[in-house]
């Protein structure tokens, strides 16, 4: 099962870790920055599905993190703004920069938690294509077949969801921690090769048998799915 992954951006510590704990036991990966800035950093790096975030922070404000997110990035990253600020003016403000949604502190866990199922719900609708295709590898969701350049490639269940988080993280390096937390769902251990080890059988599928490799080992860092230049 692979999880959503949320960024909490929250300059208050005991708020943030409060939304940490919930969101981590009710099955989701979280990432964590104390300001606008910070956000931008983990950004860069790292994909999430949904970001929960304060506007009053110090470095970078929420709201400038907003309209660069949606214009300055092109990002549209499903967000939903947790303030202490409950003006309608203010409501009125971030959703009009970009933001999908507004909860004013303090606020109830559970109706956190269903906006935030409710929002990854509907990008999932939006955003999540039937198929992935990276060079000459095509992957379909919905009858869970594999092909590279037309040859059906036989995964187990595991191996296809590895798969499938490469593919969608195409391009981007992802290190065995964000493997581990997202496909095989458990925190990382850093004394096993289990990752390691079902990196080589999906090369041996996906690889072995074609001139253009696609997996490629960052050392020292982890993996990324691309077309060999």
């Amino acid at each position: 099962m692979i999880m959503n992954t949320i960024l909490v951006v929250e300059d208050d510590i005991d708020i943030r870790e409060l939304e940490r704990y919930t969101l981590a036991s009710n099955g989701y990966a979280v990432l964590q920055a104390e300001h606008g800035k910070q956000a931008l950093e983990v950004l860069s790096s790292q994909s999430v599905d949904l970001i929960i975030l304060d506007i009053m922070m110090p470095v970078m404000d929420g709201l400038t993190l907003i309209k660069t997110l949606r214009y300055g990035l092109n990002n549209t990253t499903p967000i939903i703004v947790v303030s202490a600020k409950g003006e309608e003016s203010d409501i009125i403000t971030a959703l009009e920069l970009g933001a999908d949604d507004y909860l004013t502190k303090p606020f109830s866990f559970s109706e956190l938690l269903a906006r935030v199922r409710a929002l990854i719900r509907r990008a999932s609708k939006l955003s999540n294509p039937s198929t992935l295709v990276v060079a000459d590898l095509t992957m379909n969701l919905q009858t869970r077949k594999v092909k590279r350049a037309e040859r059906e490639i036989d995964l187990q269940p595991l191996e296809f969801s590895l798969l499938e988080y490469l593919m969608r993280n195409t391009g981007q390096v992802v290190s065995k921690t964000m493997i581990m937390e997202h496909v095989w769902d458990y925190s990382f251990n850093p004394g096993t090769n289990v990752v390691e080890s079902k990196i080589c059988y999906l090369r041996d599928k996906i690889d072995k048998s074609f001139q253009k490799k696609l997996i490629h080992t960052i050392r020292g860092v982890g993996y990324v799915l691309q077309e060999d230049a």
